[in-house]
């Protein structure tokens, strides 16, 4: 693999940045969500750039982080994209390596695998696109993920046995993988960009809506 996974430091890094400088009710919040969103964006019907995900799993412009220095910004922005990498790495050429990044909780000295986080990540990277023309087989799976979900988590997960939850569980990943590659075998064509109107223009010396923080001449321009 090219660059392979980050390591417990880097991991630990990135989870305690996105708990420092993210919004409870709209950002990512920890590494499985991100971890979730990243292979979504990788696994859908069309290429999402970085400078929307990059202000999307932050819930937006105005929740995008204020940074101590570039140095940091850089840091966290590297981090994921050398995760994305290797996620996409492992989607592509090394499926049987590919593995989500669930949390873990112990409940009566038993470990127990949580899954909601990742899936509630996952969804946040479906709805940057428009997945909408699954076929029902692939629906299936996409709702399968949603099921785990935060957001769509329903009294049927409550109602599962033990045996039928584990059983869910384990549906999640190869789910994943069949919707990267029905993606991967149908990609859909990219909307023509429309012109900017004038209200909505960047100036030159506004802050670049990537959030990098520096202005828009120096940044994304050129």
């Amino acid at each position: 693999m090219s660059e392979g996974p980050l390591n417990e430091s880097e991991l630990a890094w990135l989870e305690e940045t996105l708990t420092t400088y993210g919004h409870e009710e709209a950002s990512l919040i920890d590494v499985s969500e991100l971890d979730g969103m990243l292979t979504a964006i990788l696994s859908g019907p069309v290429v999402v750039e970085p400078d929307v995900w990059l202000v999307a799993m932050w819930g937006g412009e105005k929740y995008i982080p204020r940074w101590k220095n570039d140095r940091e910004m850089n840091r966290f922005i590297d981090l994921c994209f050398k995760h994305m990498n290797d996620i996409a790495e492992r989607l592509s050429d090394y499926p049987d390596q590919f593995e989500p990044v669930f949390g873990y909780s112990e409940v009566d000295g038993q470990e127990w695998v949580v899954v909601e986080e990742w899936c509630y990540g996952y969804m946040r990277g479906v709805a940057l696109t428009d997945w909408s023309t699954l076929p029902a087989e692939r629906k299936a799976d996409l709702d399968h993920i949603a099921l785990h979900s935060s957001d769509e988590k329903s009294t049927r997960v409550d109602e599962m046995t033990e045996e039928e939850y584990m059983a869910s569980v384990e549906g999640i990943r190869p789910a994943a993988l069949r919707l990267y590659h029905y993606w991967a075998e149908n990609p859909q064509a990219v909307a023509k960009a429309q012109p900017l109107v004038n209200g909505a223009k960047v100036g030159r010396n506004d802050p670049c809506p990537c959030g990098s923080g520096k202005k828009f001449k120096s940044c994304c321009l050129h």
